[in-house]
């Protein structure tokens, strides 16, 4: 068997290849209209065929007129003109127009990679699309195109909000809000007066034959019978979804008033708020460091003080610092032995100054004290010797 004749395996890359072969491609998305669908896109659109049914089926019909006619008026206009301008900001292509020129679709378009670019627009020139835009253009990463005056890419729409639709969207968002409101007015009207007068909701002429406690809906091309109960819940629901709906509506109509006072789009709002935390966190950052380089500035002069005063200490012997442990223990034994000498001498004159008198207990009681006071000073001073010596 010939092991030479083997073929080695490759174990890099050739020279010919590239890195970009492993750059994943998508194709960029044409309008709200493609597909897939963000889930909020699908929730929107539920929701308006809830109020819409719930608006026109259920609870105008019971108004009295001519309010019902009124309410008719004004709640068709709003959820036609919502309608509309929701078609038109979603089919409508905010690409800017050298995309829109190139008609590439269909060919899918490199994602955005750091390590290759810093950035997917730099001198006015976009390297994913290859074309160059104007001075408001922003590549959006979810729709992988280049919009022109962009604004932000909306998840309820599945579409970016740039320039050539966006006041089809702040319409569409003026229009819900209205929508929203004349349904809630009418649903609060309805819960006042089925406790105060019932009967003026009940002026349909089906209602002729049929019990105060049944109502009906659907009126009048195809009316279904209710209980007052379920009609009540039914408009309780109904409420609580128009509540929560008119806060986001009008959280976000406030914020674009906002925008439009300031003359910015909320790209260039989410850019500054960014820079501003950015610059919190450097400066944050540099007062640590800075406090940080103090503290250890401090402790080397400390450190530096220290070994200035260890410096300064006088080098002569001390009692502790003898160059010869011999000539410290014999000063320590004789000193010792000359205190243990006048110890003796002092107690002996005091024992024959006491003796004879009157009161010898007193007298033993001294000279036993004496005695073991004397023992211990020998004691302490042997063990001293045998310290020293060790030392």
């Amino acid at each position: 068997m010939n092991c030479f004749s083997r073929r080695f395996r490759r174990t890099a890359p050739t020279s010919g290849s590239s890195r970009s072969e492993l750059v994943p491609f998508r194709t960029p998305r044409i309008n709200g209209w493609s597909w897939p669908p963000q889930p909020l896109q699908v929730v929107g659109w539920v929701v308006y065929i809830y109020f819409a049914v719930v608006s026109f089926g259920i609870f105008i019909p019971l108004l009295p007129r001519p309010w019902n006619a009124m309410s008719y008026a004004i709640s068709g206009i709003s959820f036609l003109l919502h309608f509309f301008t929701n078609i038109a900001t979603v089919t409508i292509d905010p690409a800017d127009a050298t995309v829109r020129a190139k008609k590439n679709y269909s060919s899918p378009l490199p994602l955005f990679d750091k390590a290759k670019q810093a950035h997917v627009i730099q001198d006015l020139h976009c390297y994913l699309c290859d074309v160059n835009v104007g001075p408001r253009v922003k590549h959006c990463g979810i729709c992988n195109k280049c919009v022109e005056g962009f604004d932000h890419h909306c998840k309820w729409l599945n579409t970016c909000v740039g320039q050539r639709n966006y006041w089809f969207f702040f319409v569409a968002l003026i229009s819900a809000i209205l929508a929203v409101f004349m349904l809630t007015v009418v649903i609060l009207f309805i819960f006042v007066q089925h406790y105060l007068d019932p009967h003026i909701l009940r002026t349909a002429p089906q209602f002729a034959m049929l019990g105060n406690t049944t109502w009906l809906v659907f009126l009048p091309l195809a009316p279904i019978e209710t209980s007052s109960a379920g009609l009540l819940t039914l408009a309780f629901i109904t409420v609580l979804v128009c509540v929560v709906c008119m806060l986001l509506f009008c959280h976000l109509l406030g914020f674009h008033l906002y925008l439009f006072y300031k003359g910015i789009s909320t790209y260039d709002h989410v850019k500054n708020k960014r820079e501003k935390e950015n610059r919190r966190r450097n400066t944050e950052s540099k007062s640590a460091s800075t406090c940080s380089s103090k503290s250890y500035t401090r402790s080397q002069e400390n450190q530096d003080a220290s070994n200035n005063c260890e410096q300064t200490l006088p080098q002569s012997p001390s009692f502790f610092r003898f160059a010869n442990t011999n000539q410290l223990s014999s000063r320590l034994s004789n000193s010792i032995c000359k205190e243990l000498e006048n110890f003796k001498k002092s107690a002996e004159k005091e024992n024959s100054f006491n003796y004879g008198t009157e009161n010898p207990t007193q007298n033993e009681t001294s000279i036993l004290f004496n005695m073991h006071t004397y023992s211990i000073l020998t004691v302490y001073a042997q063990c001293l010797a045998k310290n020293i010596h060790i030392l």
